[in-house]
């Protein structure tokens, strides 16, 4: 069984970039893969400085994306880029520690990448850097990636559950492509 991890750039606890995430995982699931999902609150960790001591929530995040084969990245758009919390972390998983080698936990995985936004774009711009980022790292990056533009007008106010069926439809078919790829 294929395993999937996802995980939203936000911090935020009722992010959009979170709520969006849930049916893209629902249509992984459906596709028959077994998916986790993460939090990237609960791994503080320090900005990356190479002169630093490896950090112990560096270190566990690196264990978790080890034990996955693929993933589901959501991620809002913060000044035409990454956020800064996303980007730091995944900087961190992606140097050497004691049990790893550089991107070991990224070379090879095969991701799925999604951006959602308030405005007409849905955050598009994001999703260049970041799929810049995974392709550097040796991620294989699935062609067909969502932007999901007037993102909170496809909620009932801070609901989790996506309320427009078309939105909800194509980000669980992104799911399932990613769920079958890995096959």
């Amino acid at each position: 069984m294929a395993r999937i991890l996802a995980f939203a750039g936000s911090l935020r606890k009722n992010a959009y970039s979170k709520r969006v995430l849930n049916a893209a995982i629902d249509g992984a699931r459906e596709a028959g893969a077994e998916v986790t999902l993460l939090d990237l609150g609960d791994y503080p960790m320090p900005l990356y400085n190479a002169d630093d001591d490896f950090d112990a929530n560096a270190l566990r995040f690196q264990d978790v994306l080890k034990e996955h084969d693929g993933l589901i990245i959501s991620s809002p758009e913060y000044n035409g880029s990454l956020p800064g919390g996303m980007k730091n972390a995944i900087d961190w998983a992606s140097r050497v520690s004691d049990k790893y080698t550089m991107n070991e936990v990224f070379a090879g995985k095969t991701a799925a990448m999604i951006t959602s936004s308030p405005g007409a774009f849905g955050g598009l711009r994001c999703l260049a850097h970041l799929r810049g980022v995974l392709t550097i790292m040796g991620v294989n990056v699935l062609p067909v990636e969502i932007a999901v533009s007037f993102v909170g007008q496809k909620f009932d106010d801070d609901g989790w559950e996506m309320t427009d069926e078309k939105f909800k439809g194509i980000l669980a078919n992104l799911g399932a492509s990613l769920a079958k790829s890995l096959k």
